[in-house]
């Protein structure tokens, strides 16, 4: 069989100095691979394959074996292009199971004059994550209707710990009694991690993490700067899903999905127009060509506005959720294939959807450009845009999850390796 034949070429011994991003969209599949290079990833390969309609379902796999043939396509163009293949890869999830939320737990310490610890630090981490999984247990079973759903967690990281209501940026060897803690965790049915799993497994791939998302968007715009004041809404717009995720002074407040994207729209206009899901996707991706029949132009518009009306819809309902922040902040940041579309840019800078929402002002929204991605550099030539964010966001989750496996000393390293799985 051809995988056969690929995986033991993959098996090869390859340096560990690459790593593999696979982002496995509900439209397409992305691979990028990037070189270590000291604290800076750099991408020398990149790749890109569409997927069939019955391979994904709402940003999940459906058909593992139309999906891992779409990523064997999409490697084999970076690795074609990198002129090398890697094994290491970090993956991306999403879909409307995946939960990510921000928890403060309250730890009133029985020794407040002693210095606080590493161990100690580790208990108090490990309390938040059990109150997180239960809460996301029952969340995904709610909506699955399934009470014995399984779910584990993906990512973890440390938002904000304030000792005695003051704000630490490394606790250890503090003195004090009340110790609050906030991690952002985000967790996802096992069903759909073990479809991530199979697709590593027979591409031959070892598998450095499994990411939501959204968190891998922030990973890309926030860096190693554990002081940054970077505070921005991030808005992924896939296929088949919208992942948003709230950032304030550098910590994740949160992750929300909702189950509309770009297919949405072509779905809308294939029904509409009585067209196949190809030529509404054509028209979809010309509809700013000047050469389309305005006959055809306006009846493709009414049709996307008819989705764009719910999508909006979804993202102020996303946001009102928020509900632990004073302000959402006052810049979105959009990437994804699906933010392409100009009406949907259009619609969130004009429209007056953010008035009920407790915005200090309108805000402001521009796409993530690849040159904003902090630690990772295209030296491919420049094929890179906004829709390869979530990609390059990979990643730099990748980096996070070799550089915090090591036995550095530093205060981050120490809380990377508690909070890594």
């Amino acid at each position: 069989m051809v995988f056969e034949k690929l995986r033991s070429s993959r098996k090869a011994d390859i340096s560990n100095d690459y790593i593999v991003a696979l982002d496995i969209g509900t439209e397409f599949v992305k691979a990028l691979i990037a070189k270590i290079d000291d604290d800076k990833l750099n991408i020398v390969g990149v790749g890109r394959a569409r997927q069939e309609l019955s391979d994904m379902h709402s940003g999940a796999i459906a058909d593992i074996a139309g999906v891992v043939r779409n990523c064997e396509d999409a490697l084999s163009e970076a690795e074609e292009q990198a002129g090398l293949q890697a094994k290491r890869v970090v993956i991306g999830i999403a879909g409307e199971l995946v939960k990510g939320v921000t928890n403060t737990i309250r730890y009133r310490r029985p020794q407040p004059d002693r210095p606080l610890d590493t161990a100690e630090m580790e208990f108090i981490i490990e309390k938040v994550q059990e109150r997180a999984q239960n809460k996301a247990q029952k969340q995904i079973a709610l909506e699955t209707g399934n009470e014995d759903v399984e779910v584990k967690l993906v990512n973890s990281a440390l938002v904000s710990i304030h000792i005695d209501g003051y704000k630490i940026s490394n606790p250890i060897g503090f003195q004090g009694k009340d110790v609050a803690v906030q991690i952002y965790t985000a967790f996802a049915p096992m069903v759909h991690i073990g479809a991530l799993e199979r697709v590593a497994d027979e591409l031959s791939l070892e598998l450095l993490a499994v990411a939501a998302e959204p968190f891998a968007v922030s990973r890309s715009v926030l860096g190693n700067d554990a002081s940054s004041n970077f505070t921005a809404i991030l808005a992924d717009v896939g296929g088949g899903t919208t992942d948003i995720a709230v950032v304030n002074d550098g910590g994740v407040e949160g992750t929300k999905m909702f189950g509309i994207g770009g297919r949405s729209f072509t779905s809308t206009i294939a029904s509409e127009m009585e067209l196949s899901y190809a030529d509404a996707e054509k028209l979809k991706v010309n509809i700013d060509n000047s050469q389309i029949k305005s006959a055809v132009a306006k009846e493709v518009n009414a049709a996307i506005d008819k989705t764009l009306e719910v999508w909006v819809a979804g993202v102020e309902l996303a946001l009102s959720e928020f509900d632990s922040v004073d302000h959402l902040p006052n810049r979105i940041l959009l990437c994804g294939g699906g933010a392409s579309l100009t009406k949907l840019v259009e619609a969130l800078k004009h429209e007056d959807w953010h008035k009920d929402l407790p915005f200090t002002k309108k805000p402001t929204v521009q796409y993530i450009q690849p040159a904003e991605v902090i630690g990772v550099t295209d030296t491919t030539g420049g094929t890179l845009d906004h829709t390869y964010i979530t990609a390059m966001g990979l990643l730099r989750v990748g980096y996070d999850t070799i550089m915090g496996s090591g036995d550095g000393d530093s205060i981050k390293e120490k809380l990377n390796r508690i909070l890594r799985i």
